[in-house]
């Protein structure tokens, strides 16, 4: 018997906000240039591949270089994606990150992180960098360019290398749990994220990824932090776990505030509040307040309810 495995697809708004692309623009790119034709779900809306989103990012880095649709529309694919690659990638430290893992070449892919992150710092370094690259060997991957083999060299390296930075204490300031939620795999984003927590003062214990609600649980009443962060990049992982996800924030000890995020929330972001999550740009906010202002209940303890 085969196992059926199920691409992930997303839905207009999705394709919107990865690629910069109003929804008003990639529907008539569609009608007008058939630039990428998504299949239409039972419910009759979009479902975009991997593949046609890395495609669309492809077109949308050559418009904002003042290229016309329209031109571009009329040319090979092969030949449009090899002028995006080159003009999002060409000269910048991207672009050399890129050789490297193309090339399988773990020492120079290490020595250039170290650079970078001795440049940057940790947070600039997730931001200008780690970010930009994980969405290109992403496009790469998706459209064929690049072997799995290479992408896992990459994320190895650099989740490596941002873990290790988080690891390094910055005072004592409060305490952050932070995991991937079951069948939470892909930790870029959320690792990236933390090390802006982590620049304003917070003390980061990550868990890891495709952790159970249980463990994470476990963990709070074992180390009593002031948040917890937790993540989904897809829809599917709030269905499964949206039972589990209503009782959590009541079983954490008290005065814990926990948020979630990823673009996985984006359908359920009304019910996340009244379960009693924290969500988007406001929540790390608020977390930060606490951390520079030195004040949440890091350090307490309580007694399992």
């Amino acid at each position: 018997m085969t196992t059926q495995v199920f691409e992930r697809t997303y839905e207009i708004n999705e394709v919107a906000k990865l690629t910069g692309l109003a929804p008003a623009r990639l529907r008539a790119w569609e009608r007008r240039y058939e630039v990428v034709r998504p299949h239409r779900q039972a419910n009759g809306y979009r479902a975009y591949t991997a593949e046609q989103v890395a495609l669309l990012r492809a077109f949308a880095k050559l418009i904002d270089a003042g290229e016309r649709i329209g031109d571009l529309a009329d040319r090979p694919l092969d030949e449009v994606l090899e002028r995006a690659e080159e003009m999002g990638l060409d000269g910048t430290p991207q672009g050399a990150l890129m050789d490297a893992v193309k090339m399988f070449d773990r020492d120079r892919l290490e020595g250039l992180v170290a650079q970078q992150l001795a440049l940057r710092g940790l947070r600039g370094f997730a931001e200008e960098v780690a970010l930009p690259l994980a969405e290109a060997v992403g496009d790469a991957w998706a459209l064929g360019k690049m072997p799995i083999a290479a992408e896992h060299l990459a994320t190895e390296v650099i989740l490596h290398a941002l873990k290790g930075g988080l690891r390094i204490t910055r005072g004592n300031g409060p305490l952050l749990v932070a995991a991937c939620l079951p069948g939470e795999r892909h930790e870029w984003g959320i690792i990236s994220a933390l090390t802006a927590l982590h620049e304003n003062g917070f003390r980061i214990h990550y868990l890891g990824a495709d952790l159970p609600i249980d463990d994470i649980v476990e963990a709070c009443w074992t180390l009593h932090p002031s948040a917890v962060a937790i993540t989904a990049s897809e829809p599917v992982i709030i269905t499964r776990n949206l039972q589990d996800l209503a009782a959590l924030p009541g079983r954490l000890p008290p005065q814990t505030r926990i948020a979630i995020g990823g673009s996985g929330v984006d359908n359920y972001v009304e019910q996340l509040r009244g379960f009693g999550f924290l969500l988007g740009p406001d929540a790390f906010s608020i977390f930060d307040n606490d951390a520079s202002n030195g004040s949440g209940p890091a350090g307490t303890t309580s007694p399992r309810a």
